[in-house]
């Protein structure tokens, strides 16, 4: 029978690496030192297995990502040192198990050796910085271990968590003594010099893990709310959703060794040790029981645009045909005509939105329904909504007023006014408030992008008011 050893969190600031730092590596004085002294904690406990989650391997928004080489080899070369070669054992059994356990569940796996990354356009099977950064500091003391090498999937909350109960399963049916490593670093938007800008957002996501890792609390880390996460411009929330799935059951004390924000970016060190035959009860049925009793929840205060949507996208979903007006709607829904958004979300994430810049249809009802439809299976940025994940969606609406002509981007304000952009046939829109859009500059420039304008050439500028649903 396997056992589990402990698990830790880790940042991985290349910068921290003394042949990368050359002397800037003294500004992370307090990371230095928790990553050091995680290097002796887990030589203390010596595992025949170090399992390593990182954002930086080939990233999938449907899958998860497992290294399959025998082999596994990586290098600092885009960090200017490619004399700095690691070499790692791949525990191929305990891959393969994880794998297999994973698919019986549904959660897509990559399997990423040479042979998939030249079918799927040369996707680095390589370790990445996000695990050699740890690992740099661990074989200083310790080499007498094999790897597990997984990159996280933009996947929901509970999935991550679900497939870090699933690799618990197959440790323990193993004869491998492990060490599970989150590697993460927190909010990237601490100040204004930071490499994503400045937001606020960034101290409170920061403040909350680092509050819910000295309280052990997991179910926390698992119901984190992933807006606040993306505002915040992290990359590590999904590790450690994954690594509190790893140690459902167990009774757990973490030790936080440091945190410290240089360079405008979150760094934190944490160990999380388990008690010696402690149980706790297991958290995963929470979780999914809290999921449902908020969509629940959101479905009972829905009004009538946003009820109109979502019965239009589950009628399509089920019958493959678009569904008539339904009698006895409010006037404005049968009388007036506008252009009309419609975004789903799952678990906090977008995942699907179309919209109507003027009028197309009869009346904003037709509008609705047609828009909910192209949202869950027409945008082209996600793969058509499945009638599995009906129960999951939360839709909102928003119908357009009547766009203006305005003459200075001084005209917007981000929270009030979309903006739409145009140059002869190109047109790009934005919705006003929108989640980490916090000035009219990105505003502008990320409606630029969507149409394919460049910032340089001219171009017309149209502010447009919102009625949202939600």
């Amino acid at each position: 029978m396997g056992k589990i050893l402990g698990a830790y969190v880790s940042p991985h600031p290349p910068i921290i690496v003394e042949e990368i730092g050359r002397g800037e590596e003294k500004l992370a004085r307090e990371t230095l030192d928790g990553v050091k002294k995680m290097a002796l904690d887990i030589k203390e406990e010596s595992p025949s297995t170090i399992i390593l989650v990182t954002p930086h391997g080939p990233l999938f928004s449907d899958a998860i990502a497992i290294s399959y080489e025998k082999t596994l080899t990586g290098s600092f070369w885009n960090f200017g040192r490619s004399d700095l070669e690691f070499t790692f054992q791949n525990n191929k059994s305990l891959v393969e198990d994880i794998a297999n356990r994973a698919e019986k569940e549904d959660i897509l796996m990559a399997k990423v050796d040479k042979n998939f990354s030249s079918m799927y356009g040369d996707v680095d099977f390589h370790v990445d910085h996000g695990a050699l950064v740890p690992l740099y500091f661990v074989n200083k003391e310790y080499r007498d271990y094999k790897l597990v090498h997984i990159t996280y999937g933009l996947l929901s909350p509970t999935e991550l968590y679900r497939f870090g109960t699933l690799v618990q399963e197959a440790v323990l049916a193993s004869d491998e003594r492990v060490v599970f490593i989150a590697s993460g670093d927190l909010s990237h938007r601490l100040n204004k010099s930071a490499p994503s800008g400045y937001s606020p957002k960034g101290r409170v996501f920061d403040r909350k893990i680092v509050e819910f890792l000295k309280n052990s609390d997991f179910e926390g880390i698992a119901n984190f709310d992933l807006e606040l996460a993306e505002g915040a411009g992290e990359c590590g929330l999904r590790s450690f959703i994954i690594m509190s799935g790893f140690l459902d059951g167990f009774k757990k004390k973490t030790e936080v060794y440091s945190y410290e924000g240089p360079f405008g970016v979150g760094y934190c060190t944490a160990k999380v040790s388990l008690s010696e035959g402690g149980e706790e009860y297991r958290l995963l049925d929470n979780i999914e029981m809290a999921k449902k009793e908020e969509i629940n929840n959101i479905r009972e205060k829905e009004d009538e645009y946003v009820r109109l949507a979502r019965k239009s996208l589950e009628y399509y979903l089920k019958y493959g045909e678009i569904m008539d007006v339904p009698k006895n709607l409010n006037e404005e829904l049968l009388e007036n005509r506008s252009g009309v958004f419609v975004s789903l979300k799952e678990d906090s994430m977008l995942r699907g939105c179309i919209g109507t810049i003027e009028p197309t249809k009869e009346n904003i009802a037709m509008e609705i329904i047609r828009n909910a439809v192209s949202a869950g299976v027409e945008d082209p940025r996600f793969l058509p909504v499945e009638e599995s994940e009906l129960d999951k969606i939360v839709y909102s609406v928003d119908v357009l007023r009547k766009p203006e002509n305005i003459d200075s981007i001084e005209e917007l304000d981000v929270k009030k006014y979309g903006v739409i952009v145009s140059k002869g046939m190109r047109r790009g829109l934005l919705l006003p408030n929108l989640e980490g859009i916090e000035t009219p500059e990105e505003q502008v420039n990320i409606a630029l992008k969507k149409a394919g304008i460049s910032p340089d050439e001219s171009y017309s500028m149209e502010r447009f008011k919102v009625e949202r649903h939600i």
